[in-house]
């Protein structure tokens, strides 16, 4: 039988294509685990005034004074270290290595506790906050590079939010801790978590990507051998590196602060600042930093240490739905959710401040703040939370990815201190409500960054991710497996 089509004719042929599957080697779990277990201790550090300062400023119980002033500091000197740890990081992931870079930060996250709990002033404890905000910067933007950068694309979105899921426990941690033990004591916990981190630090190999930006092809095929799995043949992988790594290097300038700024890369960059932007002006620190005094002036029915511990436990457990959800749904899906979740939530929060503030009366409704910020927490631990620190390892160009990893996470801590230092203003000059209302109207307009601007990139490796933002894809690569029909 013979087929005659006229030349003009487009007929699809498709051949059937096996869909690759999750790979989860015990190397890659591992792999996640190590860097996970810093950001377990990035989570209680971040949390630790929370809880700490109400021991901290009772005379009772510190031997010197911590003033309403000296408190504020000790909670909003951390943003500002991140900020500048997030600027001294990028180098350092350049030319220390992601991995060693990570693991130069577990020590100094002891010695930092250890200031804290030994304090006998207040200098003591803002040195200690310094030090573990600037690793927490560091760390910040370390883990996600690292993980983006050796974990497998059928994984990466649920390993690489693993990160996330042990910064909550973290958090819980500390908030459960802290019911319990004054500031002092808390902080001696601080200093044991960074140990196995620490340990484990030394057992995972540097990223393959790194190696090979450094000419050092052998010591990348041993890390990949080590990540995939004893039997899988990685040299196509490392083939692909070797090739991707010689065309960046061929278009690239000496320059790396001008090749951030080339149209192509500053694209990339432009959507993981704008992600940043729009997780922390949903008002995510405001919340967690200010969740007793914000019941308090709620006149919840709930006591507020119990209100805390509730908020902590419901991010704990919506992360690991996220980290279920991620790689089945995509990305932008759960962006979508996040943000409707917290729209909704922030706008009903603000109508009860408002009611609160001006009639009528909803002393019976002690009930809805903590039912908003359950459904809030859950929300932007589904989508903001973990999503733009897991996109910025991924759709970084290779050739700036320290430098820009470096400006959008001292970005997104500079955003932190902003918000955090400005709520209680926010709040004098436009009323709680106010506040809420704002950070509502932001994330309406982070809808609409999301549907516009934002890639999806599940189940993509890195250098598709880039081909395709630098607009680089050749036509082969765009061309998709169709269904075989008979």
């Amino acid at each position: 039988m013979k087929i005659l089509m006229r030349a003009d004719t487009h007929v699809p042929f498709a051949v059937p294509v096996e869909q690759p599957k999750a790979i989860w080697t015990f190397s890659q779990v591992l792999a996640a685990l190590s860097v996970s277990l810093g950001s377990h201790v990035v989570g209680f550090v971040t949390s630790y005034t929370s809880p700490a300062l109400v021991s901290m400023t009772d005379p009772s119980i510190t031997s010197f004074e911590v003033t309403k002033d000296a408190g504020s500091w000790v909670g909003g000197i951390l943003p500002l270290a991140a900020l500048l740890g997030g600027i001294a990081g990028g180098p350092m992931i350049e030319y220390l290595g992601r991995r060693n870079t990570i693991l130069a930060t577990a020590v100094p996250f002891i010695v930092s506790s250890l200031l804290i709990a030994c304090a006998v002033n207040v200098a003591m404890v803002l040195c200690g906050r310094f030090l573990a905000g600037f690793c927490v910067g560091i760390c910040s933007l370390s883990l996600p590079v690292y993980l983006g950068e050796t974990l497998q694309p059928e994984v990466r979105g649920t390993l690489g939010l693993l990160p996330t899921a042990f910064g909550n426990i973290g958090i819980l941690v500390c908030f459960v801790a802290g019911s319990f033990m004054d500031w002092s004591m808390l902080a001696f916990l601080g200093a044991a978590l960074p140990v196995p981190f620490l340990i484990l630090m030394f057992l995972i190999p540097e990223t393959p990507r790194w190696y090979v930006s450094r000419g050092r092809e052998e010591r990348a095929r041993k890390a990949l051998s080590w990540l995939r799995g004893k039997e899988a043949d990685v040299e196509p992988e490392l083939k692909d590196l070797i090739q991707f790594q010689a065309d960046a290097d061929r278009l690239a300038t000496q320059n790396t602060m001008l090749e951030m700024l080339k149209r192509n890369n500053l694209k990339p960059l432009s959507i993981s600042l704008g992600l940043m932007f729009f997780q922390q002006f949903s008002g995510i620190n405001a919340v967690i930093f200010y969740t007793v005094q914000i019941f308090k002036d709620a006149g919840s029915t709930i006591d507020s240490n119990i209100c805390t511990i509730i908020v902590g436990a419901v991010n704990f457990v919506a992360t690991f739905i996220s980290i279920v959800l991620i790689d089945r749904t995509g990305r932008k899906i759960l962006l979508y959710a996040s943000d409707i979740a917290m729209i909704l939530t922030l706008f009903v929060l603000g109508g009860f401040f408002y009611c609160k503030a001006h009639g009528p009366d909803v002393s019976h409704l002690g009930w809805l703040p903590l039912t908003c910020f359950v459904i809030y927490i859950m929300g932007f631990s589904l989508g903001f939370g973990p999503i733009p620190w897991l996109m910025m390892g991924e759709i970084l160009p290779a050739k700036t990815r320290g430098a820009s990893a470096s400006v959008a996470t001292s970005f997104n801590w500079f955003c932190t201190f902003v918000v955090t230092k400005t709520f209680q203003d926010l709040t004098v000059a436009l009323g709680a409500h106010g506040a809420f209302w704002l950070f509502g109207a932001i994330c309406v307009v982070g809808v609409f960054f999301v549907i516009f601007c934002v890639p999806e990139t599940r189940g993509k490796t890195l250098e598709d991710i880039e081909r395709k933002m630098m607009g680089r894809m050749s036509a082969a690569a765009n061309i998709k497996p169709l269904p075989f029909n008979m």
